[in-house]
């Protein structure tokens, strides 16, 4: 069974009264690989919405994000404050699979119009968290002369290096291979140095890596670690 006619089956299987559903993630694309999953939202008129679940259905992984109208609104209004909504793209850039009452094409509708706005910009203050931490992992990996503790530093700053390169360019976050693809788009290139800069950490040298970071950092103000200062709250 197709990926499509797999995703109706289970919606009308778990929840035969849903009003609309989309089918999203990499299965609908032209990335999809044999370990692709189902990634179904389901809209509910109520209980026992929401919720998750993993599960197999047949030959298909699935994961299934179920949500009344007004708790999708919810949760993608507190994703979008971090600037990464897998919620908000599945319904988005994915495919409506049926709508009985109009509510998949409200969804889908909003849906585009935030991802086109893009996300909100970070502040000042979250910048200099980002560059603080990056600093202080950078001065980590200089120090150490642990292969076992270089290889822990090194894949903490290529993941925060990344985050930072999309929130300075206004881009939509993401996770794992979500933000080597946001990542394409947003700086051409970054993700081949960083890869070579890991690459070459676990040859023992960590020029290439501390240069990659650097560029990123360089974008958002340069590195910082003296003079850094935040309250605490009791």
């Amino acid at each position: 069974m197709d990926a499509i006619a797999a995703a109706r089956a289970v919606v009308e299987e778990d929840h035969p009264d849903a009003q609309a559903a989309f089918l999203g993630g990499s299965v609908v694309t032209a990335r999809r690989t044999p370990m692709s999953d189902l990634d179904i939202v389901v809209i509910l008129h109520g209980s026992p919405a929401p919720y998750r679940a993993s599960f197999r259905s047949g030959e298909w992984l699935v994961e299934m994000f179920v949500h009344t109208e007004a708790t999708w609104h919810s949760y993608v209004d507190r994703e979008v404050r971090k600037r990464r909504s897998p919620l908000l793209w599945m319904c988005s850039d994915g495919l409506l699979l049926f709508d009985t009452d109009g509510v998949g094409a409200r969804i889908a509708t909003k849906a585009r119009a935030l991802t086109s706005v893009g996300p909100p910009k970070m502040s000042a203050d979250e910048i200099d968290d980002c560059r603080y931490a990056i600093t202080d992992l950078l001065d980590d990996l200089a120090g150490s002369p642990d292969q076992s503790e270089r290889l822990f530093i090194a894949t903490e700053l290529v993941r925060r290096a990344g985050e930072l390169a999309l929130n300075v360019s206004g881009s939509w976050c993401g996770g794992g291979k979500w933000l080597a693809r946001r990542l394409e788009t947003a700086a051409p290139g970054l993700s081949e140095r960083l890869h070579d800069g890991l690459r070459d950490v676990l040859a023992g040298r960590i020029e290439t890596l501390v240069a990659a970071v650097d560029e990123v950092l360089d974008q958002a103000g340069g590195r910082l670690w003296v003079g850094y200062k935040r309250g605490g709250t009791l």
